[in-house]
This record gives structure tokens, C-alpha cells and sequence, in this order.
């Protein structure tokens, strides 16, 4: 249970799902205590960290901004990055989209993988969740609540025939995200890409980075990863937004109809409630409060 980065760098190329713009990416070993930084190689090396303080928009990807800097679409490394137990890591970029690779946390979990994970000297910190925090907006609504593990309940309601209603109850163990949750693909409907792209938004997107719907059918050749795979893409999204918070959670998340912005506001009202969490070191389990 102490902290973890990675043994070595390891790089990988890719276009963004929004801008469609190319970009290059690298992981780096970093310090016990770092979290995760991203560096914008082409702007002097200007850091951005995965912070909820750096929340800038959750519309159809969590963006973050730092004094003007943009960093979008993280969501799916983030979620590679915790779900795989790292919790160290320089990202370095340059552009300000991440790469979405094949719309899923698949291949961030290889390149993980095959850099390695390296253990540090320092206890792992722990976020606990102490008291329930609920945000509700009409029929979405998004919870925290006191858990011994890391536990995500998702609801998903979609008028697809394909997707409908769709529950996946998730709880985080040793290696079981990389199976359960990482290849779930993002997703989006054929009839509304000619909306996103008048708003400069999935310029990249393709059969090869999302599942495609029509109003009755999948346009993509390879079929689903999982019967459920919409749900747990969710669940996916989820545990990236909320590496924002910087540290693992011990708690339990019931989300249904959630989103990116919902997300955010959860966080942000967790966060400002001192008395709904403490910080506890995972070697003696002593608890701090930062």
C-alpha cells in the first residue's frame, strides 16, 4: 500500500475525438506526492494538474484550463491511470487534447503495462468519504457515501433499443478494472454528429474510437466488448473525473443519468464539506486532515 509511479517513460501517438489534431503523448516516473501533471510540451513545458481547481467544462469531455492553457478530454487516461493503481505520473503532451486512442482506456492500460508499475517509499493517501453527499438535477443525480472499499453503482436510461436502461454495480480490486471497465468504448449517436461538428466538437470521431448508433443498429463492424459496454463506459468516465479529486477514494458513488458536469458538482460539494471526508495513510491508517 505505498505509493506507486511508473518504472519508465513510454509514449504513444493519437488524435484527439474533438479537435482532431494529433497529438503526442508520454508517461514519466514522478515524485511520491506528485499525483498527476499534465505538461504541455509545446508551451514551454506549462503544467496543468488533474485537478477539480483546474475544472473548466464537462460538456461532452471533461476539459481542464489553467491561466489560459486547455488540457481536453483526460478522462480516459485518468481513468487508466487509477484504475490501474499509479499514482504518480507526468503526462507529457503537445496539444491540448488527449489522444482518444480506441474511445476506451484499453491501450492506456498497455502502455501502463508495458512501462511498469514501480513501487515508492511514502505510505499511499487515501480520500475517505465520512458522510453521504448527494447532487440532484431533476431525474440525474449522483451520490458519495461512507465505503471500506471503492465501490461505483451506475444507471444508465438511453431511448435506444440498443442501450435502455442499463445497471453495473463496479467495485475496484487489484487488477479488475483493466478487464471489467477499460475496454468499454465511448459512444454517441449517428444523428447528432453533424450537431457536434458545426460546434467544433468530435472532429476526430470515427468507427474506430466510438460506438456508433443509428436509431436501430451499431455502424461499427466489431461488435460490443460487453453486452453492457454503455454502462460501464460510464463507469469509466466516472472513475477518471473523479482522479480529479488527486487521491483514491474509499467510498461508495450511486450515479444514474450522470454526466461530466454532475460529476464535477459532486466533487466540488464534497470537497467544501470538511466534515464528509478525512485523509488516512494506508501503512498506519492514521488520519490527517489537509
Amino acid at each position: 500500500m505505498r505509493q506507486t509511479t511508473l518504472a519508465k517513460p513510454i509514449s504513444a501517438s493519437g488524435i484527439g475525438l474533438h479537435t482532431g489534431i494529433k497529438a503526442n503523448i508520454t508517461l514519466k516516473p514522478a515524485p511520491e506526492n506528485t499525483g498527476y501533471i499534465f505538461v504541455r510540451k509545446d508551451l514551454d513545458d506549462f503544467e496543468i494538474p488533474a485537478s477539480i481547481e483546474y475544472i473548466s467544462h464537462c460538456s461532452y469531455a471533461t476539459t481542464l484550463l489553467r491561466n489560459g492553457v486547455v488540457i481536453s478530454t483526460c478522462e480516459h487516461l485518468l481513468s487508466a491511470l487509477r484504475g490501474m493503481e499509479v499514482d504518480n505520473c507526468f503526462i507529457e503532451i503537445d496539444e491540448m487534447e488527449v489522444p482518444i486512442l480506441d474511445g476506451s482506456s484499453k491501450n492506456f492500460v498497455r502502455m501502463i503495462e508495458e512501462a511498469g508499475i514501480r513501487q515508492q517509499q511514502l505510505p499511499r493517501r487515501i480520500l475517505k468519504v465520512t458522510e453521504k453527499i448527494e447532487v440532484v438535477e431533476d431525474s440525474r443525480k449522483i451520490s458519495i457515501e461512507p465505503y471500506e472499499g471503492f465501490k461505483i453503482n451506475c444507471i444508465i436510461d438511453f431511448p435506444h433499443p440498443l442501450i435502455r436502461r442499463q445497471e453495473y454495480e463496479f467495485e475496484m480490486k487489484s487488477s479488475n478494472f483493466k478487464k471489467e471497465i477499460a475496454p468499454a468504448r465511448t459512444f454517441g449517436f449517428f444523428e447528432e454528429v453533424e450537431r457536434l461538428r458545426r460546434a467544433n466538437l468530435a472532429k476526430g470521431g470515427s468507427l474506430e474510437n466510438a460506438i456508433v448508433l443509428t436509431r436501430d443498429q451499431i455502424l461499427n463492424s466489431e461488435p460490443l466488448r460487453f453486452e453492457n459496454e454503455f454502462v460501464r463506459h460510464k463507469i469509466l468516465d466516472i472513475i477518471g473525473d473523479f482522479a480529479l479529486l488527486g487521491l483514491p477514494i474509499q467510498g461508495k458513488i450511486y450515479a444514474e443519468k450522470s454526466g461530466h458536469a454532475l460529476h464535477a458538482s459532486l466533487m466540488i460539494k464534497l470537497i467544501k464539506n470538511s466534515s464528509a471526508w478525512k485523509i488516512i495513510e494506508s501503512f498506519r491508517m492514521n488520519s490527517a486532515k489537509i
